[in-house]
């Protein structure tokens, strides 16, 4: 691998922390549409795979497995690969740029917590997302910390969220609206026994993507 192709997979690391979400499963519907979405941007950049994969810091068997409906890929790989596409996650849902009515239900846990990406609005250098989150008793979402994010803000329909971290833990009851910084490592979860529903406004930076090298990809 060389310095050019190191430098681009911390980048996209780095970009992609807040993307590690807990278990569960990306729709199939959705991940088949996100493989013909990607096959063609692609082919419509005059990208090969293996150029996408260099550009994206994605191996190419993971890239093909995506093209063809084949992976249950993460967020933030599939972050990675919109990036290497000079585009976004949501614009490849379809999501930035025609939104439909109730949004894109991204993925589910067998508990029964969802998340649906409601809407999105691009720019040139940020993707500002509005997602809709119900946590089940018992299921939690992870996320490291990035120190070049900007703070999310959250509002609680029902139920009560609880946020950990370093710092002591923060409670938001239904009603209540919040800032959380994604400086350092957090954890959301249902504070009682009972499903917690909330809006998640997160702005997203978008890296730019450098020019295919040679170097070989680690597996993601």
């Amino acid at each position: 691998m060389d310095m050019s192709t190191i430098l681009l997979t911390a980048e996209f690391a780095q970009y992609s922390a807040h993307r590690r979400i807990m278990s569960g499963s990306m729709r199939p519907d959705v991940v088949s549409a996100l493989g013909r979405h990607i096959r063609e941007t692609r082919g419509r950049a005059g990208l090969t795979v293996e150029a996408l994969a260099n550009r994206s810091a994605v191996s190419r068997r993971m890239l093909t497995q995506i093209e063809l409906g084949q992976a249950n890929p993460s967020v933030a790989t599939l972050d990675r690969v919109a990036a290497g596409l000079d585009t976004t996650f949501a614009a490849l849902l379809g999501v930035a740029v025609d939104s439909p009515p109730h949004g894109v239900e991204i993925w589910a846990t067998a508990n029964g917590s969802w998340a649906f990406l409601l809407s999105a609005v691009d720019t040139a250098d940020s993707s500002i997302e509005l997602w809709k989150w119900m946590l089940a008793p018992g299921d939690r979402y992870e996320a490291a910390g990035n120190p070049t994010w900007p703070p999310s803000i959250h509002h609680v329909l029902s139920g009560q969220l609880e946020v950990l971290s370093s710092e002591e833990p923060r409670l938001i009851r239904a009603g209540e609206s919040a800032q959380v910084p994604l400086a350092q490592t957090h954890t959301y979860q249902t504070a009682a026994h009972e499903p917690c529903v909330f809006i998640a406004v997160v702005s997203v930076p978008r890296p730019k993507p450098t020019p295919a090298s040679t170097g070989s990809i680690p597996n993601c």
